[in-house]
């Protein structure tokens, strides 16, 4: 069993979630949360209260700040880092671990609405894609530290390194698929967001079982199409990481982008959305570059647009309904 310290950046539900999975078996943990107060709260208290209450942490997992002076000499005998943070606020950390030599796991997703950078594209412009690997699937961060059987997709340059690096994943419940297509893995996990915020319009407005069964076939049609156009494998879309995440995010009560996408369709407004959600939404930056990806590859994106133009102010979930619905018939 591969007991070497892990570290995991970032103490929101997620990043708490996979280094409760990493210390289940005595691994050390260390979890970097945003300042030292916070840190000492969630050692004091044994569990992150705000997140993931009454959830009990490994004794091997310990929180420490950013800024604390110890961090340094953590990362640098940590086997790997899992970075958990939101795509806006990476950049801080990828600069502090360039630095070092190993491995680092992207546990994020998006897609940068000015760069256009995806995910594996970041990690690589600071750390190189010989340390670069995705993590990505279906996988509620409340059911993941709970135990709940999960599966979920490691992406890598290569399949070596993403099998070596699988295997800190040593919880029974919590299993681990290998991949080399970067591309894939990082575009799926970003763009299901978006679809995800239609499946809660289609939620809101009670449009039935029928609406969202297609409205997740055609969702992942078009997220397919945008993969393949920028490299990405397609059956990389029929696994964990594509289909099994949209799924997830489409259905799941859980899913934050899912509940955004409910919040518009009561009429609420975007700003107020936002607050009822109460965390990052990434579905809607992801949003902005699709829109501005697909314009570059001349990929045809019909949902994701009329979430754009429903973020945007630019029509209601009403009415992009009725477009969608009267767009000029085709093969499938």
């Amino acid at each position: 069993m591969n007991q070497q310290q892990v570290t995991v950046w970032g103490a929101g539900s997620w990043g708490t979630a996979l280094a409760m999975v990493l210390a289940k078996h005595g691994r050390p943990v260390s979890l970097i949360a945003r300042n030292q107060g916070t840190a000492d709260k969630l050692n004091a208290a044994h569990e992150n209260s705000r997140y993931l209450q009454g959830m009990t942490f490994p004794n091997s997992l310990k929180a420490i700040g950013q800024e604390h002076p110890d961090l340094p000499n953590i990362l640098d005998q940590s086997f790997a880092t899992v970075l958990a943070l939101p795509c806006a606020a990476a950049e801080t950390a990828l600069i502090r671990l360039r630095d070092f030599k190993h491995p680092v796991i992207a546990a994020n997703k998006g897609i940068n609405p000015e760069t256009l950078e995806r995910v594996d594209e970041l990690l690589i412009r600071f750390v190189g894609k010989s340390r670069t690997l995705l993590l990505s699937g279906p996988s509620f961060a409340a059911e993941v530290a709970t135990g709940k059987p999960t599966a979920i997709t490691l992406a890598a340059g290569t399949l070596e390194l993403a099998r070596e690096v699988s295997t800190l994943f040593d919880d029974g419940n919590f299993r681990v698929y290998t991949s080399t297509d970067l591309v894939g893995v990082a575009l799926g996990g970003a763009l299901k967001n978006v679809i995800a915020i239609a499946a809660g319009m289609a939620e809101g407005m009670h449009l039935g079982h029928n609406a969202l069964a297609a409205l997740v076939t055609r969702g992942i049609a078009e997220i397919s199409r945008l993969t393949v156009a920028c490299g990405g494998q397609p059956e990389t879309m029929a696994g964990l990481s594509g289909l099994g995440d949209l799924l997830l995010t489409c259905t799941g009560s859980l899913s934050r982008n899912r509940k955004m996408g409910t919040a518009l369709a009561s009429g609420l407004s975007v700003e107020k959305a936002r607050e009822y959600v109460g965390q990052v939404v990434e579905g809607e930056k992801t949003a902005t570059a699709a829109i501005k990806l697909a314009k570059t590859y001349q990929v045809e994106m019909p949902i994701t647009y009329m979430v754009y133009a429903v973020l945007q102010g630019d029509t209601t979930p009403k009415h992009a309904l009725k477009a969608l619905m009267e767009r000029p018939q085709r093969d499938e």
